[in-house]
């Protein structure tokens, strides 16, 4: 098992008082020390300084400093040439997540829900598959419910393909048949718990979530340039545009594409940020601002029904980074990326944003932790990494002294899976999914199968070699099963987030006479 982070230093918290900072150009910098970071800034994010790139903006506060360092690189909108400032307004991913979990504790603080409830006392329409979900089990991703985005993908109307709403999402969930695992089993990464969660908000406290937010948390924190994207159509002044890289112009220079989100979901991500609010609501988390109970149970990791206790909490990666016990998350959100690290020892915070999806945000915080880490609180870098040297030196000699003498064990031989031409028309025909709500058709085309889906889509499927009957794909994997004859009659998709969605065989259409 596991031992929780939260015991040693969950609970030491950064108590500081936030100065706001006046945005330049390219930074708005505070007095002493961490100033002496920019020139390290600037090295680390060098590719992104130029007027052809977008970019990034990064914060960093100390417990020593009045004013946190705030500094920018890149252009926030390619189309009209202006540059990322630090006060630029970005979307913050999955960083949205510790919002959401909040804005639930508040309501659990004022008496008005459980952790422990059943998520269907609050949303009915979720079907019973014989196992009590609970709003704890939605908040650390072990809930078992697939992600709703990846089913919608599956169907071929994934993010990005189409305007989701909260009334969207309910709506795919309510038609599941299957869990990924039984509710505590495991971990694994769910939008749909966090989004189910701001529907749990909006219908407990009558108000909807980006009210709820606004009243409860934004503005008592003087989060002045926080709110959710709820209508991707409102305009946001000062906002940066997201880009993907798409090749290069025959000059040799970045060509980008727009990627903005054009879904109205919010609360598993949809958070409209600047790095100084971000760093704002750090303070207020190691301050416990929000309450007691709110600052606790954010910080509260999972525990599995094995008894394990899993790195997540309450919207917070709560673990270590180089020996140091740091509270973190990384988001992702069509071209946006966010980073956002608290270092409770060190009473250090690094936020970041960016607009462009080249942009490595957990590579990138790091590398900024990692640096004003050293800058405030050197000696203690130095013994915690000395600490993870040591402790990975044992572990080594522990398993080259368990290996030594002993003959490696080796399991027999699988013969590989390469069926023929004929046994691939075995796998030919249409198939139904009523938790996708998609019908697909896989055909044989030049001995390989290719699966159509409407109106366009064709997805080239790859035998397993390793797996009798499956097949790999842009899909996920795909896993036949045969009835007691041997005949093909269904087939599960299984990727990252949703585990064995069921397609089964359409009986042939007879030809009109």
């Amino acid at each position: 098992m596991t031992t929780p982070i939260q015991s040693r230093s969950l609970l030491l918290f950064l108590v500081l008082a936030l100065a706001p900072g006046a945005a330049g150009a390219q930074s708005a910098g505070p007095s002493s020390n961490l100033n002496e970071l920019g020139p390290a800034l600037d090295s680390i994010f060098a590719g992104f300084d130029a007027t052809t790139m977008p970019g990034c903006a990064v914060g960093v506060d100390s417990g020593g400093e009045a004013v946190p360092l705030l500094r920018a690189w890149g252009m926030s909108d390619l189309e009209h040439g202006t540059a990322n400032r630090p006060g630029t307004i970005f979307e913050a991913g999955s960083v949205s997540k510790q919002f959401t979990a909040a804005a639930l504790l508040l309501l659990e603080q004022d008496g008005a829900l459980s952790l422990d409830d059943d998520i269907r006392d609050h949303v009915p329409e979720l079907p019973d598959l014989g196992e009590v979900i609970t709003l704890r089990h939605l908040m650390t991703h072990t809930s078992g419910l697939r992600d709703w985005g990846s089913v919608a993908a599956i169907a071929g109307t994934g993010r990005g393909a189409r305007t989701h709403t909260h009334d969207h999402v309910v709506d795919i969930l309510s038609r599941q048949s299957a869990l990924n695992f039984p509710p505590g089993d495991q971990y694994s990464y769910s939008n749909s718990g966090y989004n189910l969660m701001a529907v749990v908000v909006e219908r407990t406290s009558g108000q909807s979530f980006a009210s709820f937010s606004h009243d409860r948390i934004f503005e008592p924190l003087d989060l002045v340039d926080t709110h959710w994207r709820d209508d991707y159509r409102r305009l946001v002044p000062g906002r940066a545009t997201a880009h993907s890289p798409a090749g290069q112009s025959p000059d040799g220079r970045p060509v980008f594409r727009i990627n903005q989100p054009i879904e109205d979901v919010h609360g598993n991500g949809g958070l409209l940020t600047t790095v100084a609010d971000l760093l704002t609501w750090n303070r207020a988390l190691a301050s416990g601002s929000l309450g007691d109970h709110v600052t606790r149970e954010m910080h509260r990791q999972g525990i599995l029904n094995s008894g394990d206790t899993i790195t997540y909490a309450g919207g917070l990666m709560v673990g270590e980074m180089d020996g140091l016990p740091a509270v973190t998350h990384t988001g992702a959100t069509a071209g946006y990326r966010a980073y956002l690290g608290r270092f409770p020892d060190q009473e250090v915070s690094v936020a970041l944003l960016c607009n462009v999806t080249s942009a490595n945000p957990g590579n990138l915080g790091q590398a900024v932790a990692r640096r004003a880490l050293r800058l405030v609180a050197a000696d203690e870098v130095e013994a915690a990494q000395e600490r993870v040297r040591e402790a990975a030196r044992a572990r080594e000699e522990a398993r080259t002294t368990e290996e030594a003498g002993e003959e490696p064990e080796q399991d027999p031989p699988t013969p590989a899976f390469s069926p023929s031409t004929s046994e691939l028309r075995e796998f030919t025909g249409r198939y139904y999914s009523p938790d996708a709500e998609v019908e697909v058709e896989i055909v044989l085309e030049e001995d390989r199968l290719v699966l159509l889906r409407r109106p366009a889509d064709r997805i080239g499927l790859s035998p397993d070699e390793d797996t009798t009957d499956r097949f790999t794909g842009g899909l996920g994997g795909l896993q036949f099963h045969r009835d007691a004859d041997g005949h093909v009659m269904e087939f599960g998709v299984s990727q990252a987030r949703v585990f064995d969605l069921r397609f089964h065989r359409v009986p042939s259409r007879e030809p009109a006479p």
